[in-house]
């Protein structure tokens, strides 16, 4: 298993952002912080996802610059975009839980509607 900054080292599940600190005064904020979809990628799927914008999307470009053959670089391109939909899956069920939670009343329409535009 490839671990990354995104995944426990001890069991493999997806690692949260519980502290923010500003890099000039040192500030800092504790809490549970949304992580965005492409943070949660691998160091290795947000390199290509990044090479591919700078690439303008062009695959033909990417496997100039990567070495690779076009299919090769399709699959990589394939599994990406399998991956961040894994990922847009995971919100919707984090969404659809919090609208659960509203309407049992475990929470008010407000928190739930706050904690859904963090998603």
């Amino acid at each position: 298993m490839t671990f990354s900054a995104n995944q426990c080292g001890y069991c493999g599940d997806s690692m949260r952002i519980s502290k923010l600190t500003c890099s000039q005064c040192g500030l800092s904020h504790g809490g549970d912080f949304h992580t965005p979809r492409l943070v949660r990628l691998t160091r290795e799927e947000q390199q290509f996802a990044e090479l591919f914008i700078l690439a303008s999307g062009s695959l033909k470009e990417m496997a100039r610059i990567l070495g690779v053959s076009y299919p090769t670089v399709r699959g990589r391109l394939d599994r990406l975009i399998g991956q961040l939909a894994q990922e847009q899956e995971k919100d919707e069920q984090q969404k659809n839980k919090i609208l659960a939670d509203i309407e049992a009343g475990r929470i008010s329409a407000k928190q739930g509607m706050r904690l859904i535009e963090d998603i």
